[in-house]
């Protein structure tokens, strides 16, 4: 049996112990790798593993013992309560053995988890739990999570007390982070709010989530755009400090005022031009405000001082990068409209 979108986070959230098997299969193992968990806690409970009623099977033994699966299924534990035999890393290759297994499998055996990576339409351990009326399998893509899901990942980690605008800041922060970055930050955000009676506001989730470094370029740029270059300074110190190249910077630094200057000079005005430009999300605002304040001369200055730098950092200088650079971005930040 198929299951899809939000009748699938229900049932990995509360699998059905009466079925024999479950397959789950994805692109993302860290995403496969936390439904994979969710649904064995909820089979065997938090204590299973401990009470020794989880089994974990290579798929490269059982390739060389296609007998054990449905044996392992069968048997009776020490400890009383509900069994879970795990699969990872299965293939297709392997789909006989578990075809054996469930054949075989009778209610009172542990049930059968599947883990995958991605399956064509025409994979053959797929098409076996689609096809088998015990079994459950679900394929989990790059969709950005649904609301019940983000509302089920944040009662997990005990976020209960949200501010009217924290729950927009938490939705965007879903679908911008990788499934395990988002439960990681989450259980941050927890355990920063553990003894806080007050909920939970948007700026203390911006205050909380790890900046990467891609983040701090743009807050560079940005900072450049609006004649700061105290701040431009403190975020180009911090990029060199992650390893980011004088270069990579320049070439974003080129890449933003291009777009501004194509905003301020389109005759449609800068809201077309930010189109034209290819400038769309969250820094649109930011920036259609720097093509207005800036005006066309004072951008083809600026330009001109990061092309200059530009071919300075790829020629046979030996000048200290990062320092021709910082030296560059203050004259583009004190730049006069």
């Amino acid at each position: 049996m198929i299951l899809k979108g939000a009748e699938a986070a229900r049932y990995l959230r509360r699998p059905d112990p009466g079925r024999a098997g479950l397959l789950i299969f994805g692109a993302d193992p860290m995403h496969v790798a936390l439904k994979r968990q969710d649904a064995v806690t909820a089979l065997i409970g938090p204590q299973g593993e401990s009470e020794m009623r989880l089994t974990r099977i290579p798929g490269a033994d059982l390739r060389r013992d296609g007998a054990r699966l449905a044996d392992t299924m069968k048997e009776r534990g020490f400890f009383p309560g509900p069994r879970v035999v795990l699969v990872e890393e299965a293939t297709d290759g392997l789909a006989p053995q578990i075809e054996s297994a469930l054949a075989e499998w009778q209610p009172d055996d542990a049930v059968l988890v599947v883990t995958a990576g991605m399956l064509t339409g025409k994979s053959a351990l797929k098409t076996l739990f689609d096809k088998h009326r015990a079994a459950v399998s679900i394929g989990l893509y790059d969709d950005p999570p649904s609301a019940e899901e983000i509302a089920d990942t944040l009662a997990r980690a005990g976020l209960t007390r949200l501010a009217p605008d924290a729950a927009p800041a938490l939705e965007g922060l879903a679908r911008e982070l990788d499934p395990g970055d988002f439960r990681q930050t989450l259980d941050r955000i927890a355990l920063y709010k553990w003894q806080d009676t007050e909920p939970l506001t948007a700026g203390e989730v911006v205050l909380l989530v790890p900046a990467s470094a891609e983040t701090e370029l743009d807050d560079l740029i940005l900072a450049v755009g609006d004649r700061n270059p105290e701040r431009a300074c403190l975020l180009l110190h911090r990029l060199e400090a992650q390893g980011t190249t004088a270069v990579a910077v320049c070439i974003a630094a080129l890449r933003h005022f291009r777009a501004l200057h194509i905003a301020a000079t389109d005759p449609g005005g800068i809201a077309t031009g930010m189109i034209k430009a290819r400038v769309f999300g969250p820094r649109r605002d930011a920036m259609q405000r720097q093509a207005g304040a800036w005006g066309a001369r004072a951008l083809e200055s600026a330009l001109a001082t990061l092309v200059d730098c530009d071919l300075t950092l790829r020629s046979a200088s030996r000048a200290p990068a990062m320092a021709v650079l910082e030296r560059a971005l203050i004259r583009v930040a004190m730049t006069k409209r």
